[in-house]
């Protein structure tokens, strides 16, 4: 998760001013972590606690109103009896990567980020989008190739990941559905040589910047291993001390850090 909160401090200052290029500082002084950041430790709080993830994303959000989050999730977080509202939106890809570390078989990934997923994005989309997700970096930190996430991914969910970085990278704009996101972060790490090259990937892209960094960092630190000293000092000097002591006690137990 460590590489999922990296990708969206890193990625936080292209979200409004998007490139097409992977040659850009890798942080400036303007980064910062967005509701990324904080609905990923939200998950890791609720695996940690009781497994109740409305009630963690809604404690964080609410003690964090100002991190970017979407009209219709900023409603769900203060209604007082809140519901799934449908949605295919990235939002449940980019929070779910603590599943992919802390569950032990495919069946349980796959079930754990569906639950991550349904109290907010229970369309279908959503719901695949968050699954791919988590069994990606549940994949890459068990030691399978590329290739094979690949083919895994792309058989259960039926996404393009034939395509390269070079080819989306000319047509593609701003997206927020998880459809049109989680593929090409994936394919970010998918041609990449290090988490940090899996990073400038996604953001090169010209999209949702932090969403897509957040996504292919995540899995890029399950295969490559754990952060860069420098980058990790960097993201821990980006946290409050509330979420950086639930993502360290979360790293801890499943032995990130």
């Amino acid at each position: 998760m460590l590489g999922a909160i990296a990708g969206d401090i890193i990625g936080s200052v292209y979200e409004g001013h998007r490139i097409k290029t992977k040659d850009l500082p890798l942080f400036q002084p303007r980064c910062h972590f967005t509701d990324d950041t904080v609905m990923t430790v939200a998950v890791a709080q609720a695996i940690l606690e009781d497994g109740d993830y409305m009630r963690t994303m809604r404690e964080l959000g609410r003690r964090y109103p100002r991190a970017g989050y979407g009209g219709a999730f900023k409603a769900w977080l203060h209604a007082e009896q809140p519901l799934p509202y449908n949605s295919w939106g990235n939002g449940a890809a980019m929070r779910v990567s603590p599943v992919g570390w802390a569950f032990e078989s495919v069946d349980d990934v796959l079930r754990e980020a569906a639950r991550t997923a349904e109290v907010t994005h229970n369309h279908p989309e959503g719901i695949k989008g968050a699954q791919a997700t988590a069994l990606a970096v549940y994949l890459a930190r068990k030691g399978q190739g590329k290739e094979t996430i690949r083919q895994e991914i792309a058989g259960r969910f039926g996404y393009d990941l034939a395509r390269t970085v070079d080819a989306i990278r000319p047509g593609y704009a701003f997206d927020v559905s998880c459809q049109g996101t989680v593929p090409e972060a994936l394919i970010a790490f998918f041609d990449s040589t290090s988490y940090e090259d899996a990073v400038r990937n996604a953001i090169s892209l010209g999209g949702d910047s932090d969403t897509l960094a957040c996504i292919a960092g995540g899995v890029a630190e399950a295969f490559y291993g754990p952060l860069p000293a420098d980058i990790l000092a960097r993201v821990r000097a980006s946290l409050t001390p509330d979420l950086w002591e639930v993502t360290e006690r979360f790293c801890r137990r499943y032995g990130v850090l």
